[in-house]
């Protein structure tokens, strides 16, 4: 191990951060910009986070004013405070309401600073960290092709880095595992194929590396470091992508049937630092994810605001928006969550449609915003979301996937209504064979009768009825002929001949065998109550699993 050659033209020094290229690099998860008099340009020297016991903060800082509420009177001194230090901006949190008093909002206009609002799920302590991350970051600069991949676009920035040194990359985090790979068109080595298959550096090397120090140099040095070929495993350039001095991961580049470009070391440096910037977007956008994820399942659990999740999620809190629960076939175990999820929200996208996926025990709830107006063209759109859904989670996990469409309700705070109804969908279409997608108003004698069911105690059928002496009498010497041959002759409505085709036995051995399920269990079929006695102690069988 090496370090790469001579310095090039990666060793250009940046331009002065500015608050645009700040807010650039920050993206739209962690800060709004309420009010800028001087403008967005103004040069950012630093960040500091208010101290009333300190004296005020140096020129040219951020100023976070943590614990000080924008609605208070004590806002407007900090402002001007700020400003007679020279503060380029003052960072508040959200208050009661959305909107800035316009008492603070004259102060920072007639002190020249800016104002800003921290975002909800972006807390003080990574606002600090992400801040500071970005002042290394928002001057930076890189070859063309590298720089105009759009921010969090991780996988293209590989592939940009990739067609510039000649070779194959990879974008990992601190802990080795895989962000992003570029598309190869030459050799691929076994290491590299493993750690793009397992999304990680397989455990082995990982361990040596850590053994022979690599790791420990990687993240000390502030250069490229060079790995010869060794065997079958390909020369190899890695710099360690850094910021605000945090590390946040590394660039991996190896040969790929060809040797690597003269200046790949130089083009690593550079695309380094812009690397930075995504994976700082990267964090935050999980982070933001994540609370999108927790504000939509609270507010379905019916503990939640309509209001948060709107802000958090960009979906209209007024509007045609709806539920659909997602159930894989049986041969689902669970492993592929992650698919699933990513699957929902790409299928949802491309229909346009806004939504949000939450992964629940043996499927997923897909939460849909924003739907047409008109409340009809609504109610298709869940339709035809639901038929193509269907299809491609067959497809993905096997057969037997179902979906149940919930109501298309007017707002986000009448979420819950809709899934409850989905649930309902789904619980009738997993006991039909014929049908996979649907709303609860198309399955509704299935829902009823599923109602019904859950009210009944169950699964024993109550001592001393037929379809109890039935089971009784199976359990000692049928083996289970008699009570399939009563479900089988109840779903045929007393049809013998359809009965036997279904069972696959001669009429007249049915014939024989319906003589003595009555001698067996005393039930009189000609006798509708009990027949539905019947039908609902077996359906309550069915429930019970095993036994029936």
């Amino acid at each position: 191990m090496a370090l790469s050659g001579p310095p090039g033209r990666g060793h250009a020094d940046p331009p002065e951060p500015t608050l645009e290229g700040l807010l650039s690099v920050m993206g739209a998860g962690a800060l709004e910009l309420c009010v800028a008099p001087r403008g967005p340009g103004a040069v950012v020297e630093g960040v500091t986070v208010l101290d009333p016991l300190e004296p005020g903060p140096p020129p040219g800082q951020v100023l976070l004013a943590v614990g000080v509420d924008p609605e208070s009177a004590a806002a407007v001194d900090v402002v001007r405070g700020a400003a007679a230090a020279g503060a380029v901006a003052v960072v508040f949190g959200r208050g009661g309401s959305d909107r800035l008093p316009d008492a603070l909002r004259a102060a920072a206009e007639s002190a020249g600073t800016a104002l800003l609002l921290r975002t909800a799920w972006f807390g003080w302590t990574e606002l600090v960290g992400a801040l500071r991350a970005g002042l290394v970051l928002s001057g930076a600069r890189a070859d063309p092709a590298v720089a105009a991949v759009a921010l969090g676009d991780l996988n293209g920035l590989a592939d940009a880095v990739a067609a510039l040194v000649g070779g194959a990359v990879t974008i990992e985090d601190v802990e080795s595992r895989v962000l992003a790979y570029s598309s190869t068109e030459g050799d691929v080595d076994e290491v590299r194929l493993l750690t793009i298959l397992g999304r990680k550096v397989p455990e082995w090397r990982v361990s040596a590396m850590r053994e022979d120090g690599f790791f420990r140099m990687l993240w000390g040095t502030g250069d490229v470091v060079h790995r010869p070929a060794h065997g079958e495993n390909p020369e190899r350039l890695v710099v360690a992508v850094r910021a605000g001095g945090e590390v946040l991961g590394s660039i991996w580049v190896a040969a790929a049937g060809a040797p690597l470009a003269p200046h790949a070391s130089d083009v690593l440096r550079s695309a380094a630092r812009v690397a930075a910037a995504h994976l700082v977007h990267h964090r935050s956008h999980r982070t933001h994810a994540r609370l999108v994820e927790d504000a939509a399942r609270a507010l379905l659990d019916g503990r939640g605001s309509a209001d948060v999740l709107a802000e958090r999620a960009g979906i209209p809190a007024h509007g045609h928006c709806a539920v659909l629960a997602v159930r894989p076939g049986a041969s689902w175990s669970g492993d592929g969550a992650g698919k699933l999820r990513g699957l929902l929200a790409v299928r949802c996208g491309t229909y346009g449609l806004t939504s949000v996926v939450l992964p629940v025990d043996r499927g997923a709830l897909v939460l849909l915003g924003a739907l047409h107006r008109d409340g009809r063209r609504a109610v298709e759109q869940v339709a035809e979301l639901g038929r193509a859904l269907v299809r491609q989670v067959a497809d993905a996990f096997g057969p037997g996937a179902r979906i149940g469409l919930g109501t298309v309700v007017e707002g986000l705070a009448d979420l819950p209504g809709s899934r409850r109804s989905a649930d309902l969908a789904l619980r009738a279409l997993l006991a039909q064979e014929d049908r996979a997608v649907a709303f609860a108003s198309e399955v509704a004698e299935a829902v009823a009768l599923d109602q019904v069911m859950e009210a009944l105690p169950g699964p024993a059928p109550a001592p001393d009825t037929p379809v109890a002496r039935l089971v009784a009498f199976d359990a000692g010497q049928s083996g289970g002929v008699m009570v399939k041959t009563l479900r089988a002759y109840l779903d045929h409505f007393g049809d013998v001949p359809a009965t036997a085709r279904a069972l696959g036995v001669h009429a007249n051995s049915l014939r024989y065998r319906l003589n003595r399920l009555r001698e067996v269990s005393g039930i009189d079929l000609r006798s509708p109550d009990a027949r539905l006695l019947a039908h609902l102690q077996l359906r309550l069988l069915d429930r019970g699993g095993p036994g029936a």
